[in-house]
Parts: C-alpha cells; sequence; structure tokens
C-alpha cells in the first residue's frame, strides 16, 4: 500500500515523501495516529498544501528569530559579583540570572535557549551564544565584575 508520510518517521522517510508499506502497518498504525495519508490524488494534492503552510510557517518563525537577534546582539550585560582571591566568584552567573536579566530589558528569552554550557565563576567578558532558532545564534556579550 502506498502512503504519503505527514511526519518524519525513522527508517521509512521524511514528511511529504510517498512510501510503500504493508497494509497492516499503514492501517493500524501510520493512518490512525495521522503519521500517513493514503496515497490518493486528492491527499498528494492536501500534502502539497500543508507543505505550503508549514514553509509560511516556518519563515515567519525564523523572521522573528533574525529581528530578536539583531537586538540581542546590541545587548551588554553586567553583572557585579563578591570576589575572593585570584578573581573567582562567590556563587556563579547561570543561563537564569542571564534570562532574568534580559527580561527586566524587555527581552523575552528563555533561560534553555541560553547555551552556557557551565555557570561563569571568574571576572571577565564573555561572549554567551543564545540558540534562538535554527541556524539563529546572536552572542551576548556578559560582564562580570568586582562588587
Amino acid at each position: 500500500m502506498d502512503v504519503i508520510l505527514r511526519a518524519a518517521i525513522d527508517n521509512l522517510g521524511e514528511t511529504g515523501a510517498i512510501v510503500k508499506v504493508s497494509a497492516g502497518y499503514a492501517r493500524n498504525f501510520l493512518l490512525p495516529r495521522g503519521l500517513a495519508y493514503e496515497a490518493t490524488p486528492g491527499n498528494r494534492k492536501r500534502i502539497e498544501q500543508e507543505r505550503a503552510r508549514l514553509e509560511a510557517a516556518e519563515a515567519e518563525r525564523t523572521s522573528a528569530a533574525r529581528d530578536v537577534a539583531g537586538k540581542l546582539e546590541q545587548v551588554q550585560l553586567t553583572f557585579s559579583a563578591r570576589v575572593g582571591d585570584e578573581g573567582k566568584l562567590f556563587g556563579s552567573v547561570t543561563a537564569a540570572d542571564i534570562a532574568h536579566q534580559l527580561e527586566q530589558q524587555g527581552l523575552k528569552v528563555e533561560k534553555r535557549m541560553i547555551d552556557l554550557h557551565e555557570p561563569i565563576k571568574a571576572l571577565g567578558v564573555y561572549k554567551v551564544p543564545v540558540r534562538l532558532h535554527a541556524g539563529v545564534h546572536p552572542e551576548i556579550k556578559v560582564w562580570v565584575i568586582k562588587q
């Protein structure tokens, strides 16, 4: 039986691909879960319309992410912290701290989007990447100064 995939399925194909599967797999798994359509001429037209709608939505999300990235590139955050010997901080600057300070400046960025591999524990200037969208990764300049 030929089906048109609505979602990417491992070892089967990508979204929009027309694949041949057993009738039982199609009837009992793919079709009830909404993962595929039967490959009829009407459904082929339907999947093309879905693809066009999804591409338009993806383009809109990408442009919105680029707008936010332009604003984030201009941002410089300053954190003042108590410092011990050799410039090491008592505590650290985390992704949550950065997200909170960005929110105070009117930029909504979730802490999981901030690509800080480990908390900042020393004085200095750091460039912290932010993952807004696939291919859109602006960097924020973070200053950690002595209190």
